[in-house]
């Protein structure tokens, strides 16, 4: 039963006031501690509390999350720097993903974090800074490999230029394509480019 709502609804019942006599005093202090600290590990004669944290930060899936500064910071200094969920060592955290260098990708040995700096970073960049060679092109699309080892498995890009805009969109595709026009295929669920009545 909720003690809060019953005081606060329930609180003409008989046997809440008879309640509120003996144990008012233990429920404002349980009160106060849940308003004003953070977790609370109670045992049979050691209570372990820590404080609320001064910064608490979280993206729109509720995972911890902040760029270029902390997501968790306690009053005593302690901080957690975290990019959608996954936690980041202080070097990258401090830096917006704008600014992370797409060269650290090539030294991280961290598989996940490889995947939040390929992420943050993105595929535009990367293309760029670290030299993707062209393997074919067709039509406005082009398939690129990232030849570092930068992840698990090869890179491949499928880069589409938009023919009215001109804007560069990059989608990754999966690894050992020899073709544009396979790539292409692939990531339209395996639908041949030249079956659409109309390409955009």
């Amino acid at each position: 039963m909720n003690i809060e709502f019953c005081l606060s609804i329930l609180k003409g019942q008989y046997y809440l006031d008879i309640w509120k006599i003996h144990h008012a005093k233990k429920w404002k202090l349980y009160k106060s501690l849940t308003e004003n600290c953070g977790w609370i590990f109670p045992f049979q004669e050691v209570c372990l509390i820590a404080p609320r944290p001064t910064k608490f930060s979280l993206d729109e899936s509720y995972r911890l999350h902040a760029e270029a500064e902390p997501a968790l910071e306690f009053a005593d200094g302690f901080k957690v720097y975290a990019y959608n969920g996954v936690k980041l060592p202080e070097k990258y955290g401090q830096i917006h993903p704008q600014k992370w260098n797409p060269k650290w990708i090539l030294t991280e040995d961290n598989a996940e974090l490889r995947r939040v700096l390929i992420q943050g970073i993105g595929y535009n960049r990367i293309i760029e800074e670290l030299e993707a060679i062209q393997i074919d092109s067709w039509q406005e699309y082009t398939l690129l490999r990232i030849e570092q080892n930068i992840d698990i498995e090869p890179i491949y890009l499928l880069q589409m230029t938009c023919p009215s805009t001109g804007h560069i969109h990059v989608l990754r595709v999966t690894p050992n394509m020899d073709s544009a026009k396979e790539a292409i295929t692939w990531v339209n669920w395996g639908i041949d480019p030249e079956d659409f009545a109309v390409q955009t």
